[in-house]
């Protein structure tokens, strides 16, 4: 029986954005059945894990100095556009989610839009909490951009983006991407990739 993978994503994240164009590699290779399931990582910040905020204002923070570094250097490895930080950072990415969650039953749909947004955002810079800008990614994926942004407006994909992101805080979660094996099997950002290779071969 195929093992399964869920994988817990906001666009806004860079680190997200490089995870996902490598996870699909690794869900090819094992068989394993997958689900993206839309948050917001704000939600998640705010809920349990407020240092991120602290660590952004911090200027000399030598950490986070070598970060945008190594978010070059995997990117490359990954032949990801990756042109980051733009003028839109820190985004607000409600709008973004609220669009991907209006695709979450249409899991090929979702990683058409996402794939479109994240080159959007993190190749062309543009503004990813503006839905005009969505909607054009949504079509250019092949998508009904404007069916897809009236559906992002309504109280149940409100509701159900609000769902995924309590959810993903209730299982442990502190961040995007979160990957969970099986269930119960957490596992955080790209960098953590070989290691969910490895439990879906297990």
């Amino acid at each position: 029986m195929p093992r399964g993978l869920e994988f817990f994503f906001d666009l806004s994240s860079p680190w997200t954005c490089l995870a996902f164009a490598n996870v699909h590699a690794i869900i090819e290779s094992t068989g394993a059945s997958a689900r993206f399931r839309p948050v917001l990582v704000g939600g998640i910040f705010n809920a349990v894990n407020q240092g991120v905020y602290a660590a952004r204002e911090q200027a000399d923070n030598r950490k986070l100095l070598h970060s945008w570094k190594i978010l070059k250097d995997w990117a490359r490895l990954a032949d990801v556009e990756m042109n980051f930080p733009s003028q839109w950072h820190p985004a607000k990415s409600v709008n973004a989610m609220r669009f991907a969650t209006a695709l979450e039953d249409d899991q090929p749909a979702l990683i058409a839009f996402a794939r479109a947004t994240f080159e959007s955002y993190f190749g062309a810079q543009d503004n990813l909490d503006d839905p005009d800008v969505l909607e054009a990614a949504a079509n250019r994926a092949g998508l009904d951009g404007a069916a897809i942004r009236a559906a992002s407006t309504t109280d149940a994909v409100k509701a159900r983006l609000r769902s995924n992101t309590d959810d993903v805080i209730a299982r442990g979660g502190y961040g995007s991407p979160t990957m969970f094996v099986d269930g119960d099997d957490m596992y955080f950002g790209n960098d953590q990739l070989p290691l969910v290779e490895a439990a879906l071969k297990r």
